[in-house]
């Protein structure tokens, strides 16, 4: 499975949620954002993220190509998590370019040792670029195959907006994470709370 969060920052609890967590409400991302969670991600190496840096120049049109295909897939993952959010039907067109980068990305799943640990990555059949995005579309092709009922949340500080994973025993999770917003709720109902009894 492609869901596990490496980064504290992370706190989507599934690759694809944190695809559009990270890279924010606009699909206006630049390469190097791009490259960034690539790497946070562990989807590439800190030394293929060196040699990808240099693609716009070197290859300007498959950065283009991969750069825009990352762009619409950010976007309808935007989308098709607020219908699912919503508990409405999926369009078409909004799976589409999940099924895009499914259909280019044909590879198996690998247990490879690195530094002295085993992890599971996807290997590529290919050696295109497309496989970058490999992992990204299959967990949300799983999320998307859970259907209504999926525990695809909406974190409950209005001024957050980041999705997450209910993984909690009771699937009554509320915050993106406790640290980011949960405990700022917590210190806020008090304070109201205290003040209120002190007038």
């Amino acid at each position: 499975m492609f869901d596990i969060v490496v980064s504290p920052g992370l706190v989507g609890g599934r690759l694809s949620i944190d695809f559009v967590n990270e890279l924010g409400s606009s699909s206006g991302f630049s390469w190097e954002e791009l490259l960034r969670f690539l790497l946070v991600t562990r989807i590439i190496s800190s030394e293929r993220s060196a040699q990808l840096l240099a693609l716009p120049q070197n290859d300007p049109q498959s950065a283009g190509v991969l750069l825009g295909k990352s762009q619409r897939l950010h976007s309808s993952l935007h989308e098709i998590f607020g219908t699912l959010l919503h508990k409405e039907a999926l369009s078409r067109n909004s799976i589409e370019p999940v099924n895009e980068v499914l259909r280019i990305t044909e590879g198996h799943d690998e247990l490879l040792l690195r530094n002295g640990k085993w992890g599971l990555e996807f290997v590529a059949r290919e050696g295109g670029l497309d496989w970058l995005l490999a992992a990204i579309a299959r967990s949300a092709a799983e999320l998307i195959a859970e259907g209504p009922s999926a525990r695809l949340r909406v974190c409950s500080n209005p001024s957050c907006g980041l999705f997450f994973y209910d993984n909690s025993r009771t699937r009554r999770r509320r915050w993106c994470s406790m640290s980011r917003c949960g405990n700022r709720h917590k210190v806020a109902a008090f304070s109201r709370r205290h003040s209120t009894s002190q007038g």
